[in-house]
């Protein structure tokens, strides 16, 4: 069978990152044809779950750029690739060298998410704390508390272009580590970074996917560096035109733009849905 993989941020969502109505409904056409879609994001479960609920992924869906894959029929991760306290050491450093505040997500026990943190800094920082215990329900804890055995998922961050590149490049020396950075949606000129084991990708996860439901082929869609890896694993690859130019270039093609519908669209041309 075919597997569709889509990437979420700037790709399946509109600017306003929602599922809009035409894609809502080109999802619906894909379960009636009984074509296999899943996601491979850079988010959480926590920060994906309302925005995927009632539209079929009832696949196993892929977060966190590959770190965990989440089963729902089963309702529990597989955990995999996770980072140790140990591990993280010379970031905190890094981060706390150019007065940036890292956000260190953890996955413990039950399947419970939480969030620490040293203290925040700027107003950006301050929205982002918001974000992530109002809207996405998460425990927000000192970073004094963070248990010595945590299985960290990830560290993200918002600040200037200058400090996220300095503690890009530190990660680059880190043989556990890899990072993603890009412009931030919040503005101000604001740059964010995503920081996990140098062993999780969207790719790896894919492949496991893969082996797993028994997929012959698998077309994905992805705009940022970070779905450069499952463009690798796919069949077909494709990229929206509001893509990293890299991404273009390592796509099958380039369709739409992700606010005016370009995936949605070309699924329906793709697929004669």
């Amino acid at each position: 069978m075919d597997l569709i993989v889509f990437d979420l941020d700037g790709t399946l969502l509109n600017k306003r990152s929602r599922v809009s109505t035409h894609t809502r409904e080109t999802l619906l056409r894909l379960q009636r044809r009984g074509i296999a879609y899943t996601v491979a994001t850079g988010r959480t479960l926590h920060a994906a779950r309302d925005l995927l609920a009632g539209h079929g992924f009832d696949l196993p869906h892929i977060y966190k750029n590959g770190v965990m894959i989440w089963r729902p029929q089963d309702d529990r991760y597989s955990h995999s690739n996770l980072l140790t306290n140990h591990e993280i050491c010379s970031v905190i450093e890094a981060f706390s060298a150019q007065s940036v505040t890292p956000f260190i997500f953890t996955v413990e026990p039950g399947n419970h998410h939480a969030v620490y943190h040293p203290p925040l800094q700027t107003k950006a920082e301050h929205q982002l704390a918001q974000v992530f215990q109002q809207e996405r329900g998460l425990a927000l804890l000192d970073v004094a508390q963070l248990p010595a055995e945590a299985d960290i998922t990830n560290i993200s961050a918002l600040g200037q272009r200058e400090a996220i590149e300095a503690v890009e490049c530190m990660v680059r020396d880190e043989e556990h580590l890899v990072a993603y950075a890009g412009v931030a949606s919040e503005g101000d000129k604001l740059h964010w970074v995503d920081i996990h084991h140098s062993a999780a990708s969207k790719g790896d996860a894919v492949a496991q996917l893969k082996s797993d439901l028994g997929v012959s082929r698998v077309i994905c869609f992805g705009d940022g560096d970070n779905d450069l890896s499952m463009f690798a694993l796919a069949d077909e690859s494709y990229a929206p035109s509001n893509a990293r130019d890299d991404v273009k270039a390592a796509a099958t093609a380039v369709i739409g733009h992700h606010d005016e519908d370009g995936i949605s669209h070309f699924l329906r041309q793709r697929f004669s849905l």
